[in-house]
């Protein structure tokens, strides 16, 4: 992740301009490692967030409010007790870490003015919230750290406060060109690892940014630059530098399609073929990227099971698809053999006692054929043996030919749940897979029908495409299967990738005789990304009117037969496309 250095000086640039002044209201703990801060500035309340959660320590204005427990926490009725109503005097970062220091006035138990400092380390599994006197004495944390836990410094009531140690790193703000040649471009690592190990607050993310404004690649050798390059790469560090010392912060967020993939506090030029987009707020970002990315890993956990099942369902169709392939392949032939045991019929009475073959004319291409022989057989015995071989194979054929086309459908039909699961965003999506997996058989139990009651019923994307057309996407097989042949009119256009598993998406056309090309190829695009084909660039989708479609008896859900459409290429790429 990217909150480095760069990200406390814009939360610290953005806090001086709406927190400082104002006074700490009220104070929640709603986890064992986050405090809530309500503040009121003048006319303006916010909250604040202060989480040094291991798995994700974070600081930023947040618009949602939190449970908070009953009872609350010791940690927090000492900081109500010290600091509740406090004003905030100022709110800095020390020697550009990732550390926010906020310094609270406040007055004492005897009606004295006295100042307190809450202290947010943002440093990983290592991260704490601390609060100290004016003189740095620590009064308590949210993590104590003993000797037993820490041999580099204790977090303790009673100890003096000191800074994580920072090992030879230096403050980037203040480095020289002649440092910086010293310090990052001597080390025997890749280009981007020594800027990000050389220096505090610069993350990987940062660090190969910096590469990218300079043109050097960041997995070259450090060492490997010649003075030029060296040049060029301090004037890329030094100018993004200027601009945090000129706090013009530019907080984004790079999107691959709906997901963002990366943030930071500064322009990322580097995700060029991504769409990125700015924020006046840095506190924005964050709320926004770790909703998404909180959600995407919740359903992801919550999936954990029906893609097990899934996947073992896939792996299980493909050995025997597979299999079968490899039977029908030993079919081939069998036309060979019922001509050879013909030919034998003809040509037998030529045949010597144990001759081990018979070369004679194949009457229906008039080319020379040999036909081999069981030496201690006749010729009317070795025929009988290809006759008996030729319909054995052709019964194994048949047999095959029925079965594979089963295969693949159920093949199919499982990897189209799986991109089903790919797509879900949410609890319902979930479950009506899941009710689709038990109606199909691949999950043994009751319906899941109670189940989805008690949850919102998941409904298809909407997009409108730019001419103002409702496009709508399904998200599972029954989706699919609904938007066609319920929700899609005659004249309305569906689009599917080609010959590959995904969503149908239609495009409702309110009459129009024809669709504006720009809504072609938005719902191409749609329907190249909502596909197992997504990683692949471009895809071929087909697209007809819904009338041309049909579904065959007993078909799984969501499967249809078409003989009448047409084809287009589209990027699997659902930029700047707008969601309803």
């Amino acid at each position: 992740m990217a909150f480095d250095g760069i990200v406390i000086a814009n939360l610290v640039h953005e806090l001086n301009m709406r927190a400082v002044g104002g006074r700490i209201y009220k104070l929640h703990q709603p986890e064992a490692d986050e405090l809530c801060l309500v503040i009121r500035n003048n006319k303006d309340t916010f909250r604040l967030l202060l989480s040094a959660d291991a798995s994700l320590p974070l600081i930023y204005i947040s618009e949602t409010a939190k449970e908070n427990p009953m009872t609350a926490p010791n940690f927090c009725m000492l900081l109500r007790k010290h600091i509740g109503g406090g004003r905030i005097v100022s709110i800095s970062q020390p020697d550009f870490e990732r550390i926010m220091e906020i310094e609270i006035e406040h007055m004492d138990e005897m009606g004295d003015l006295c100042k307190k400092k809450l202290i947010i380390e943002i440093m990983g599994k290592h991260s704490n919230i601390i609060f100290t006197d004016e003189e740095g004495v620590i009064i308590d944390s949210i993590k104590h750290i003993s000797q037993r836990i820490s041999s580099v410094r204790e977090v303790l009531p009673g100890r003096q406060y000191v800074y994580p140690p920072s090992g030879e790193k230096m403050n980037p703000l203040t480095v020289t060109e002649e440092t910086f040649r010293n310090l990052v471009l001597k080390k025997p690592m890749t280009l981007s690892k020594a800027l990000y190990t050389s220096l505090n607050g610069i993350s990987p993310v940062i660090a190969n940014e910096i590469c990218y404004r300079a043109e050097l690649d960041g997995g070259m050798a450090a060492e490997a630059l010649s003075d030029g390059q060296a040049h060029v790469f301090y004037q890329a560090f030094s100018g993004l530098m200027q601009e945090i010392r000129q706090e013009k912060f530019q907080p984004c967020i790079a999107y691959s399609g709906q997901v963002p993939k990366e943030y930071a506090a500064v322009r990322l030029f580097m995700y060029g073929d991504l769409e990125v987009k700015t924020f006046a707020s840095i506190s924005f970002v964050l709320e926004e990227y770790y909703k998404t990315k909180s959600m995407v890993t919740r359903i992801r956990q919550k999936s954990v099971d029906l893609r097990k099942i899934v996947g073992n369902a896939v792996e299980r169709t493909a050995r025997k698809y597979d299999l079968q392939l490899a039977q029908m392949k030993d079919t081939e032939d069998r036309e060979n053999d019922r001509i050879c045991g013909e030919l034998l019929n003809t040509y037998g009475y030529s045949v010597e006692a144990g001759a081990k073959s018979l070369s004679c004319i194949n009457y229906y291409d008039n080319s020379e054929i040999t036909i081999w022989l069981d030496p201690t057989l006749t010729a009317s015995e070795n025929s009988k043996k290809y006759f008996d071989r030729y319909t054995k194979k052709k019964r194994t054929y048949e047999a095959l030919r029925v079965l594979l086309d089963e295969t693949k459908a159920e093949l199919d039909y499982l990897i189209s749940v799986r991109t089903s699961l790919d797509i879900a965003e949410t609890e319902a999506d979930l479950t009506e897979i899941k009710e689709e997996l038990v109606r199909t058989g691949f999950i043994k139990g009751k319906n899941t029908r109670k189940d989805a009651k008690k949850t919102a019923k998941s409904q298809p994307l909407h997009f409108i495409s730019r001419d103002g057309f409702h496009m709508y996407v399904g998200k599972n097989n029954f989706q699919n299967e609904e938007l066609t042949f319920k929700t899609a009119q005659g004249n309305d256009m569906w689009f599917h990738a080609k010959k590959a598993p995904g969503s149908h998406v239609i495009v409702k056309t309110e009459g129009a005789k024809t669709l504006p090309d720009a809504t072609y190829e938005e719902a191409a695009r749609l329907a190249a990304y909502y596909s197992s084909k997504r990683e692949s660039g471009k895809v071929e989708i087909d697209y007809t009117e819904r009338k041309n479609l049909k579904k065959p008896p007993k078909a799984n859900p969501g499967f249809v037969i078409y003989h009448t459409n047409y084809s287009m290429l589209a990027e699997a790429d659902i930029t700047g496309i707008q969601k309803a």
